[in-house]
């Protein structure tokens, strides 16, 4: 049967090679021009509810701007028409003791300019965490080292947190964790904005994934900038994942969480550990890095995750967005040993060694 729908997206499609998207921020315009996307690029079968995963959004300390990339994949939106988009983050280049207020602030209004604002005109909700470039939670002699940065962070997300178009279920204390659902969908994010999860954190933890919104739900979801288990060859040493991660994913596997999205090794690999899924979103910003134990070349990624409601049922589509080329599982290793242990690829089993 012809659908006329599909084949006028095909052919508009067909001519992506540079092209010019427009948005209005009160009385500024911001134009992008994109360029070096494919002349078609692949739009994965949709399922009942569709995430699109960005992290690691930055520069250089300081900078207000965004790399090419990340301007692309944030007009690529229309084109993906997610549900929801989840930050894992680092939306800023903060985490730098000479950074003044004034700077800060402009790296914020920064990210809402190119990023929060066009995601608002589209209408997608945005969920995200706070990364140790956003307002690093580390802790120096009982006082928090970067107090200034994370008291900016909270009121840059506080001022736009109606804006988001989450639906909260506890936002006492957001931006740094809280939990919402969207489409009968259960998120939990918390602060691993540095390798510890605070005592008092955990305990929220516990209670929130004990209550019957997340027990009803049938998937079950928890973001942190911080991985559970290191990835990245660069950041395989203590205090670049998190702490305690045998303890924290049973905690999660015992609620039936079913994947941990988390960023911070700017690198992409779909892994598993028991039966919690572990989605290490590569960066989409500066700085990617090599995999483990691969010679694989560094390159940024956007994923585009599809779920299926009934069986909880996954399924990544992942870009190298330098390419806009797809990201198979067969071009990954089939597993990552790192100081902490080894994990497998998505798709094997133990069964596969």
């Amino acid at each position: 049967m012809f659908n006329r729908q599909k084949f006028i997206q095909l052919i508009l499609l067909s001519s992506i090679f540079s092209f010019c998207v427009t948005c209005k921020i009160g009385n500024q315009s911001i134009s992008t021009s994109l360029k070096n996307l494919p002349d078609r690029l692949y739009i994965p079968p949709r399922q009942d509810f569709r995430i699109a995963v960005i992290s690691d959004l930055n520069s250089q300390y300081g900078s207000t701007e965004y790399e090419p990339e990340v301007k692309q994949a944030i007009a690529l939106m229309s084109q993906w028409q997610p549900d929801l988009v989840l930050c894992g983050g680092d939306a800023i280049a903060g985490q730098k003791a000479s950074l003044t207020k004034s700077q800060i602030n402009a790296m914020w209004q920064g990210f809402d300019r190119y990023i929060a604002a066009p995601l608002r005109q589209q209408q997608i909700p945005f969920g995200f965490t706070i990364g140790n470039h956003d307002g690093s939670g580390a802790i120096k002699d009982k006082t928090l080292v970067f107090a200034a940065e994370r008291e900016l962070a909270k009121a840059y997300w506080n001022e736009h947190q109606a804006e988001l178009g989450l639906d909260f279920i506890d936002r006492t204390n957001f931006p740094f964790y809280y939990s919402f659902q969207q489409s009968g969908i259960f998120f939990l994010v918390w602060d691993a904005s540095t390798h510890k999860i605070s005592k008092q954190q955990l305990e929220w933890v516990k209670e929130t994934l004990d209550r019957d919104l997340a027990q009803q739900a049938k998937t079950r979801i928890a973001i942190g900038h911080l991985p559970l288990y290191p990835v990245a060859a660069a950041k395989n040493k203590p205090g670049e994942y998190l702490a305690g991660a045998e303890e924290l994913r049973s905690l999660l596997e015992r609620n039936q969480v079913k994947v941990y999205i988390s960023g911070h090794h700017h690198v992409y690999y779909p892994g598993k550990k028991g039966d919690l899924e572990l989605l290490h979103a590569g960066a989409l910003g500066q700085g990617a890095r090599q995999l483990l134990g691969s010679d694989l070349l560094p390159y940024p990624t956007v994923t585009i995750i599809d779920i299926e409601k009934a069986t909880s049922k996954l399924t990544y589509t992942t870009y190298n967005a330098k390419t806009w080329e797809l990201i198979t599982l067969e071009q990954l290793p089939p597993s990552i040993t790192g100081e902490h242990g080894t994990i497998l690829r998505q798709d094997l089993s133990s069964n596969n060694f």
